[in-house]
């Protein structure tokens, strides 16, 4: 379940990644004692903003992750290069110095080639639609749905004039992706909250 808010006169954005199993391990060659940290691990093949963990390295043994990494362990990372990476969140400065080993470790993302999403949020499950992608639930079709196969994106929006256009307060969502052969998978569901704005137009 992952519950989401929306800030009433707000443009609404989120951006999902999906993952999969098996893990992805990718070897490590560096890794630099600075902030932010940067781990070279060639051929990575981790798209920017992908989640990883660092796992089984020499000498900065405090970068590690456990074995098998915590949710709370993975980090978000800026791929620099095909071969390094930038660990934002991890500040390796006063680590003890990378000596050798280790691998970069992450969920395989999905290949959303031929790929299409649909959302609706309802009242309830079976309930009145409130908000959706699908042009038949007019004039409530105010979601938008870009899906970014080459960096493993999913951008969910609702227009600013939109959102503030609500007059409900709670509902509740799914996200579901369709492949080209018609398999439905649900990616995302949970609650919506709808929390009125402080600073408005005039």
């Amino acid at each position: 379940m992952t519950d989401f808010t929306i800030l009433q006169g707000k443009t609404f954005t989120r951006v999902v990644r999906w993952e999969a199993l098996p893990f992805v391990y990718k070897a490590i060659s560096a890794i630099t004692k600075a902030a932010p940290a940067v781990v070279t691990a060639p051929l990575h093949g981790v798209p920017t903003g992908w989640r990883v963990a660092v796992v089984s390295v020499q000498g900065m043994e405090e970068i590690n992750a456990s074995n098998p990494p915590k949710e709370r362990e993975f980090v978000r990372a800026t791929a620099l290069t095909s071969d390094t990476l930038e660990l934002n969140s991890v500040n390796s400065a006063d680590y003890t110095a990378y000596t050798s080993g280790g691998y970069v470790q992450y969920y395989t993302p999905v290949d959303m080639a031929g790929f299409t999403a649909r959302m609706q949020i309802k009242t309830k499950v079976g309930g009145t639609v409130l908000a959706s992608t699908d042009i038949d639930d007019a004039p409530n079709n105010v979601i938008s749905i870009t899906i970014d196969n080459s960096g493993k994106t999913i951008t969910v929006s609702i227009p600013a004039t939109n959102t503030a256009a609500f007059t409900w307060k709670t509902g509740v969502y799914d996200l579901e992706m369709i492949s080209g052969a018609g398999v439905v998978t649900a990616l995302l569901s949970g609650k919506i909250t709808v929390t009125p704005e402080v600073t408005t137009a005039t």
